[in-house]
């Protein structure tokens, strides 16, 4: 618990700093700035994200928006990473050590996902997380990442429909994260309350994108959600 305790301030530059970087918003920047001079909130669904993009503008600011959702996750993690490495506090226990990073790593990533869908900086009206759900996964686990982005893959090739493959995606991760992490505690042993926290962290922030999912969940309920097309 030295990381709550004795060096708050460093953690919380990390959440505020992995906040911001989740609310640069790549949809609508690329959108409104370089491409339909339109908020792509106004557009479609009115979501700010990828695949509104794709449906509403065209395929090049839907590449912009996915490789800059995507980067924003990976710069936020990796820059919290060496944010801590620099602040002296590690001990000994190399172990412990890890786990510290870790519960940093999960952290920061949460926090960014909560910028990308709750911006400061255009209303924290944002987009629904899944790009950069997936992106902060990179850099913590790659087993995670790859797990994550099989099952989207594959439910996309059966179903075609984005939002089915993203929530059961953004289900996996707490999933993946206990699969994984648990299999280590029972190989290597440690700390189980290691895989407990960043289960935990990981459930949060799945659950946040989820629930940000809900209408596409009454659609997909219903029958009328929309099925990807690249016609555009």
């Amino acid at each position: 618990m030295i990381i709550f305790k004795d060096h708050l301030f460093m953690l919380c530059m990390i959440l505020i700093f992995s906040y911001l970087i989740g609310g640069i918003n790549f949809s609508i920047l690329s959108t409104k700035r370089l491409y339909a001079k339109e908020d792509i909130r106004t557009m479609g669904s009115g979501n700010a994200g990828f695949t509104n993009v794709l449906r509403s503008v065209g395929k090049v600011p839907a590449i912009v928006t996915f490789v800059g959702d995507f980067a924003k996750g990976v710069l936020a993690v990796g820059v919290s990473e060496i944010i801590a490495k620099n602040n002296v506090f590690w001990g000994e226990n190399l172990e412990e050590n890890k786990e510290i990073l870790m519960y940093l790593a999960f952290l920061s990533g949460f926090a960014c996902v909560i910028g990308h869908i709750y911006p400061c900086f255009f209303g924290f009206r944002g987009g629904k997380g899944i790009l950069t759900g997936w992106s902060i996964t990179l850099l913590m686990d790659k087993r995670i990442f790859f797990t994550v982005i099989f099952v989207f893959l594959v439910l996309l090739v059966i179903g075609k429909i984005v939002s089915f493959a993203s929530i059961f995606a953004a289900a996996s991760y707490p999933i993946a994260t206990f699969a994984f992490y648990y299999k280590d505690f029972s190989v290597s042993g440690g700390n189980i309350y290691y895989v407990l926290i960043c289960t935990t962290i990981a459930f949060l922030t799945a659950l946040l994108v989820i629930l940000k999912h809900k209408s596409n969940i009454l659609r997909l309920i219903s029958g009328t959600e929309k099925r990807i097309s690249l016609k555009n």
